[in-house]
């Protein structure tokens, strides 16, 4: 085995043992996460995590094949963090009293 061979082995096998360990995290959040706000997060995180393993393999094979999946990849875990974040807002958004509401004016006193 050459030297660049070995190098590429080793960047791979490193690679992959980052990946897993933060998937193992990624799983504990999603398991644990106390709000719904940090479940969706780590669901965007899981969406990056593909996204890394599939260029770290095309890095491996040399090959561009899996760009594109990965482009789509990202676009759509942006979509559905962007979503998932104005869900929230809109939720979590006080209510106004009937009386700020326009049309309804408190009679006078």
């Amino acid at each position: 085995m050459s030297a660049p061979e070995t190098v590429d082995r080793v960047l791979l096998t490193a690679a992959v043992v980052v990946l897993v360990i933060a998937g193992a995290a990624l799983l504990g959040r999603i398991w644990r996460g106390p709000s719904m706000l940090d479940r969706a997060i780590s669901l965007d995180v899981c969406a990056a995590l593909i996204i890394a393993g599939l260029g770290a393999k095309s890095a491996v094979a040399r090959d561009a094949f899996y760009f594109p999946i990965m482009l789509v990849l990202a676009f759509l875990g942006f979509t559905g963090s962007v979503g998932i974040a104005r869900f929230i807002a809109v939720r979590d958004r006080p209510r106004k009293a009937v009386r700020d509401r326009p049309g309804t004016e408190e009679e006078p006193e």
